[in-house]
Formats: C-alpha cells, sequence, structure tokens
C-alpha cells in the first residue's frame, strides 16, 4: 500500500470516528493536500458513486469549506466539468471540529449538572 492511500485511509477512519459521513471524510481525504479536482477524479480516487460525492460537496460548500470552479469542455458541449478545491486548509478544519466536539462535550456536561440538581 502506498503512503499516500495509506494516509488517505487513516484520515478517513479516524474523521469517521469523528461522527463525519464516510463521502464527506473521503472527499476530505481526497482534498487535504490542496489539489484541485474533478467530482469524477474524487470517484477514482475514493471509491465514492456520483451521488455520494454530490452529498458531500453540497455538505462541503454548505459550510464554506470548498470553491467551486467550472471550466467549459473542449468542444464546447455538454456541461461543463466542475472543479473543487479546499477553501481552507485541512488543519483549519480539524480545529473546527475540535471546536465543534468541545461545544457539544460542554453541553453534555452542563446537562448532566443540571440532572444532578434535580434528582
Amino acid at each position: 500500500m502506498s503512503e499516500y492511500i495509506k494516509k488517505d485511509s487513516e484520515m478517513v477512519e479516524l474523521l469517521r470516528k469523528l461522527d463525519i459521513s464516510r463521502p464527506v471524510a473521503k472527499t476530505l481525504a481526497c482534498l487535504s493536500d490542496g489539489s484541485e479536482l474533478t467530482s469524477h477524479s474524487i470517484e477514482m480516487t475514493s471509491g465514492l458513486r456520483q451521488p455520494e460525492v454530490s452529498i458531500a460537496m453540497r455538505y462541503l460548500k454548505n459550510n464554506n469549506l470548498i470553491h467551486v470552479r467550472e471550466e467549459k469542455r473542449d468542444n464546447g458541449k455538454g456541461r461543463p466539468v466542475k472543479y473543487y478545491k479546499l477553501t481552507v486548509p485541512m488543519e483549519k478544519i480539524i480545529e473546527k471540529i475540535e471546536e465543534n466536539i468541545l461545544e457539544e462535550r460542554k453541553m453534555i456536561l452542563k446537562n448532566i449538572e443540571e440532572l444532578k440538581k434535580i434528582s
């Protein structure tokens, strides 16, 4: 197994343990090196199907994590090709995941304290 594939596999596994959906985790792993990729190349690299890539892209776009660039095909026929690139470095995305988890844990602890008070 190449070092690149091993790194991506580890990243996907760890993201999944943090409750990141499989399509989003695999897409983030593909884009994590800062490259600009088409949805087709993400499908080929990640093993995801086209609808799964679309779902992941929608999630990433709604969270302002990717930039989408369209380019017309050489022959001018058909839909333009979409290129995707992370808008923030992977380190920042990991920091945001960490913040969200810490905030969620604080709320859980607060609820436990409230339960203790009323019981």
